[in-house]
């Protein structure tokens, strides 16, 4: 199913590259020049804000039923506005990216350059891909061997749930375990394990403790820590 159809025609359509981000959200089919900035003006959405933005436009590219993607989009579209802020998703060579910017850059679905005064108040965030995802067959060998040391050390039902975050991984980033970020992996913990994995018992009460592990074993620091 497409990540978020574009209702336009070829000729109402700017002459950009990327896709529209859908009829929901204000998104735009122009491509601003954003970036994330660790001084980012104040009236630019909170990290949460975005992180959040993030994770609803994972489960509508993720969803099998195009209302709960639309109901998804839709949430996220509320989540920005708050800020006066909307969403788009773009691809590039390494994979999609979320665009978060102002709604004042935007007039009839197409971004007006003359009204970006500030670059860094437009926000990515990457969807797909990493930069690293040249040689998917290395990485994934990487995130299996990492399986089966924590089978090793760990035991069975945590090598499980490791095995499922490397599908994660793989399939959805083209990324090492040990690259995932703390948004993608609650992305993984929230959503994607709970659609996505069929575990015993004893491994749903042990995921978050086996992905803190996961990067334990690799020796690397975990960006979450286990709320049990």
């Amino acid at each position: 199913m497409p990540d978020e159809p574009d209702p336009t025609s070829e000729q109402s359509r700017p002459a950009v590259d990327g896709p529209a981000d859908g009829p929901s959200d204000g998104s735009t089919d122009d491509d601003p020049a954003t970036g994330e900035s660790d001084d980012r003006p104040a009236d630019a959405p909170p990290e949460a804000v975005v992180d959040e933005a993030a994770r609803l436009t994972s489960l509508a590219r993720e969803a099998v039923d195009e209302a709960e993607a639309v109901a998804y989009r839709e949430d996220r579209a509320a989540t920005l506005a708050e800020y006066d802020y909307v969403a788009r998703v773009r691809e590039d060579d390494t994979g999609d990216v979320l665009v978060v910017h102002p709604a004042e850059w935007v007039e009839d679905g197409t971004i007006h350059p003359e009204r970006i005064g500030d670059i860094d108040r437009g926000i990515e965030r990457r969807l797909t891909g990493s930069g690293e995802g040249d040689d998917w067959e290395a990485i994934e060998a990487e995130n299996r061997t990492l399986v089966e040391e924590v089978r090793t050390v760990h035991g069975e039902d945590h090598a499980a749930n490791v095995a499922v975050l490397a599908d994660f991984a793989g399939n959805h980033y083209a990324k090492p375990i040990t690259s995932l970020t703390r948004e993608e992996l609650r992305t993984f913990l929230n959503d994607y394990y709970r659609r996505n994995a069929w575990p015993t018992d004893e491994q749903r009460a042990l995921v978050e403790k086996s992905v803190v592990l996961s990067f334990q074993v690799a020796d690397e620091r975990c960006p979450i820590e286990p709320t049990r």
